[in-house]
């Protein structure tokens, strides 16, 4: 879940729309992540067997004790939807009346490293998107606007160039005669 400075940030950066955060922004609620309440898992497990076994028709009356262990240790990278899918695949599979999660079902990649690839994607295609309007700069002589402007090459309006020029910390003048 993003936080609201993680979407100021984004804002800031040019990677998500102002008029988008306030649209949506109407009532905020927070609501922690499941990682940051073990407490609630036990809970939201059983809640969710009863309900998986009830659709599927299947009698299931105890939870393995190894399971809720690994269940709570767990750092659930994809929050209560993976915890829901992790149980509904488990019921689903289940075969006798004491419920137990294959432990090879739960994600085995940390979310840091998820992090840090999205964050390398990012800075990746930040240097490409430069190097794009440095090129076009360059063939149009540092002119941004007019029919031989970068904008025009682009195929953007002159004002999201010069949004995205200031946000990727372009410098116009080496382009220019």
């Amino acid at each position: 879940m993003r936080s609201d400075y993680d979407l100021q940030a984004a804002i800031s950066a040019g990677s998500f729309r102002n008029d988008l955060f306030y649209r949506l922004y109407v009532f905020p609620i927070e609501i922690p992540a499941l990682r940051e309440r073990k407490e609630d898992i036990r809970l939201l497990v059983e809640y969710l067997i009863d309900r998986y076994a009830r659709t599927a028709g299947k009698n299931i009356t105890s939870v393995d004790k190894k399971t809720l262990q690994l269940l709570g240790s767990y750092p659930w990278p994809g929050n209560i939807r993976e915890l829901q899918n992790v149980i509904e695949r488990s019921v689903i599979v289940c075969e006798t009346e004491n419920f137990s999660v294959d432990e090879s079902w739960l994600s085995q990649e940390l979310p840091e490293r998820k992090a840090e690839s999205e964050l390398y994607l990012s800075e990746k295609m930040a240097a490409q998107e430069k190097e794009i309007i440095e090129a076009a700069l360059r063939n149009s002589q540092g002119r941004v606007f007019g029919p031989s402007g970068a904008a025009a090459k682009l195929g953007i309006a002159r004002s999201t160039l010069e949004a995205k020029i200031r946000s990727l910390k372009i410098n116009k003048n080496p382009f220019r005669p």
